[in-house]
């Protein structure tokens, strides 16, 4: 095996080549390997986002909570009336809505969801998809087979002010 000795030019010529190599794709891309960040839930029968979700990590847990997705939402006075226990009547806006979700097979598990509606609280579990872009939620009663999936669509900017979906760059 012969070894090849850059000299003169060509030494030149290839530090220079090396100079205007791209970085690694990642180098200053958020990390959507998680998901935490802000999302909107998307009717299925409209394809319209139905609110704002910034979920959240903490010690290994995944938490989610509603945020103001408009300046008018930011100002709301709503509560959740038909919670219970610390969730009753607090406010809509900053209630935590998903709680003690864990990473497990690929898969955020064993956490619940709650229905601010109703006041409701089923078990979630969460999957990411589109190179996480998007999410799947499903809430159920019991196990997951007796439940229901939601798409979240990942957003950008700041709640309250302006959000938008990510982009593919």
């Amino acid at each position: 095996m012969h070894s090849v000795k850059f000299r003169g030019p060509l030494l030149a010529l290839l530090l220079a080549a090396l100079a205007f190599v791209p970085p690694p794709a990642s180098a200053g891309v958020p990390s959507w390997s998680t998901p935490a960040g802000l999302w909107a839930p998307i009717d299925r029968a409209t394809g319209k986002p139905l609110g704002l979700i910034a979920i959240f990590e903490d010690h290994g847990l995944y938490y989610g909570r509603i945020e103001p997705a408009t300046p008018l939402d930011a100002r709301s006075t709503d509560r959740c009336t038909e919670c219970t226990g610390s969730r009753h009547n607090a406010p809509m806006n900053g209630l935590l809505l998903m709680r003690h979700l864990r990473y497990q097979n690929g898969r955020y598990v064993g956490g619940d969801i709650l229905d601010p509606r109703n006041g409701h609280v089923f078990g979630c579990e969460l999957r990411l998809i589109d190179g996480g872009r998007k999410l799947v939620m499903r809430g159920y009663l019991g196990i997951p087979l007796f439940g229901h999936s939601q798409v979240w669509q990942r957003m950008q900017g700041t709640p309250g002010e302006r959000v938008w979906p990510v982009s593919d760059s």
